[in-house]
């Protein structure tokens, strides 16, 4: 038997294995919000295990790894990073439900700057969780064939349907019990990975700490450009954002901050497979070529800890949709279960569709990030009783300074930096300041707003699920 029926293998015991062990969601609130047959939140063990296994997401793990073949540690760092954005996210949720009593994202917004706040901010976070999709099933596909070749979609094919199929059961619910899981296979995989791989190179702890070039050239500017984003990055993905609203606050505050560590860590841990390729001498994908290097004992694990993490982020997306159509966005008298289930099988979809135009995984972090850098003024300042036009101007401008990024066609008086991320890091800082300035301009022209909002003293009924 190849490698190659052996990782077809993994990859269809795995989503057989998910649609057997996945409960049947009987309930609106087990589809929507996670809670057990008996009216359970999830715990705190099971909610950091979800934000964790939800974030590193296949392509995340192949960006740590990517950066650290070509930036050595700083580059794994750098991307570790994005991690703190539990922790920015985790606290101003919590401050938003103990103190505003906001039921949800949408809910703060439909109050504080209307309906057109909310659609603009939908479409904005439709966009991350289509990315969610292709971004991570593309890493999959590319250890079925290169790039464009039929075994890569035919891989990109099967995993996505094998992860619908089993997230269609109990959507939410579904989502945070299968995620314990994956969690527990994640950690035991990269474990076993990191102790047969990192000997391989004979090179001291140092010189994998030590690796790569401590400059703005080097990898510093992605650094830095992570260290503006996670201000604004953590409130456009709902995977993120929506765990933070199906426990109590204190729950949800210590799930968030200890996932922040376990993250990072885990991150981090993961571009050192990256800094081993870069030691090697390898290029390309730095993972696939690592695997392809040490041959089948760490190709199947390499996969199947692809696989894991992968399916993690997408079934946590289709949730995620599911939710943001059908409660966020629609009404109580109109929410079912079947709704939500036609929405996950149009995100995946419409969310395969990109790979088919070679779309690159690590554009899918850093020009996203980029385009919801208007979002930090808005969250970050939620207190503040603000115009709805202050909304406007903050998140259009944030979203034209990535459309520049993605387009290339920033002014080269606008780039301060050199390097590959010079531009990221030039527009997010210019951008960033220009968000902020245009969102507080306001307030010399409205003489009612500046003071704290008029905190909501009922429930959102519209959010309130039978």
């Amino acid at each position: 038997m190849n490698v190659q029926t052996l990782q077809w293998i993994i990859l269809i015991a795995f989503g057989v294995l998910f649609f057997f062990i996945s409960p049947k969601a009987t309930s609106l609130k087990q589809f929507f919000q996670a809670k057990s047959a008996k009216g359970k939140e999830p715990n705190a063990l099971m909610l950091t295990a979800s934000l964790v296994i939800g974030w590193i997401f296949a392509k995340s793990i192949a960006n740590a790894a990517n950066l650290g073949l070509a930036f050595g540690f700083v580059g794994g760092l750098a991307y570790a990073c994005y991690y703190f954005s539990f922790l920015v996210g985790g606290f101003v949720i919590y401050k938003m439900r103990s103190v505003g009593k906001f039921e949800s994202i949408h809910h703060f917004l439909r109050t504080s700057y209307g309906k057109t706040a909310v659609t603009v901010f939908s479409i904005v976070i439709s966009f991350r969780l289509f990315n969610e999709v292709w971004s991570n099933t593309t890493v999959i596909g590319s250890y079925f064939g290169a790039q464009g070749s039929p075994g890569f979609y035919l891989a990109i094919i099967v995993f996505t349907f094998l992860t619908l199929a089993y997230t269609l059961k109990g959507g939410m619910y579904t989502s945070i019990i299968t995620d314990s899981v994956q969690m527990v296979f994640f950690g035991v995989l990269l474990f076993i990975l990191l102790i047969f791989i990192l000997p391989k190179a004979n090179a001291s702890p140092g010189e994998y700490i030590f690796s790569g070039s401590w400059t703005m050239e080097g990898g510093m500017s992605l650094l830095f450009a992570v260290f503006i984003q996670i201000f604004s990055y953590p409130f456009h993905d709902p995977v993120l954002t929506d765990r933070g609203f199906m426990s109590s606050p204190k729950t949800t505050i210590r799930s968030y901050a200890t996932a922040t560590v376990i993250g990072f860590v885990c991150i981090l841990l993961f571009s050192f497979i990256g800094i081993f390729a870069r030691l090697q001498g390898l290029q390309g994908q730095a993972a696939v070529e690592v695997s392809e290097l040490l041959g089948i004992a760490v190709m199947l694990p390499m996969n199947l800890i692809m696989i894991t993490s992968a399916a993690a982020s997408v079934d946590s997306a289709l949730s995620s949709s599911a939710k943001l159509v059908v409660v966020d966005l629609g009404k109580k008298a109109t929410a079912s279960i079947s709704k939500g289930r036609w929405i996950m099988i149009v995100v995946a979809v419409v969310g395969t569709i990109p790979i088919f135009f070679g779309a690159d995984i690590l554009s899918a972090s850093t020009i996203s990030g980029t385009m919801v850098i208007g979002l930090a003024p808005v969250f970050l300042c939620w207190k503040k009783k603000m115009p709805a036009i202050s909304f406007q101007l903050s998140v259009w401008t944030g979203v034209a300074a990535g459309i520049l990024l993605a387009t290339g066609k920033t002014p080269k008086a606008l780039i301060w930096f050199d390097g590959k991320y010079g531009e990221l890091l030039s527009i997010n800082l210019w951008g960033s300041a220009l968000c902020f300035s245009l969102f507080f301009i306001p307030l010399l022209f409205v003489k009612t707003a500046g003071q704290n909002i008029a905190l909501p003293e009922g429930k959102a009924n519209e959010l309130q699920l039978a």
